[in-house]
């Protein structure tokens, strides 16, 4: 079952990332100093595509 932006978010946190200047609109982009590693995460209350929950996990290092 595809996770929802915010749990996405909570994920995101909970491993070192913190929200950074430069998402547009509905959306926020997140970096972790100590792995370099940054990904942005659209803002809403839908669940995440499965092919986009997957893009961010890799972009950030978490799969």
């Amino acid at each position: 079952m595809p996770m929802t932006s915010t749990k996405m978010i909570k994920l995101l946190k909970k491993n070192g990332f913190v929200q950074i200047a430069g998402g547009k609109g509905s959306h926020k982009k997140f970096y972790n100093q100590s792995t370099g590693k940054s990904t942005i995460v659209p803002d809403h209350k839908q669940e995440l595509g499965k092919g986009l929950e997957h893009r961010i996990l890799k972009q950030s290092g978490l799969k």
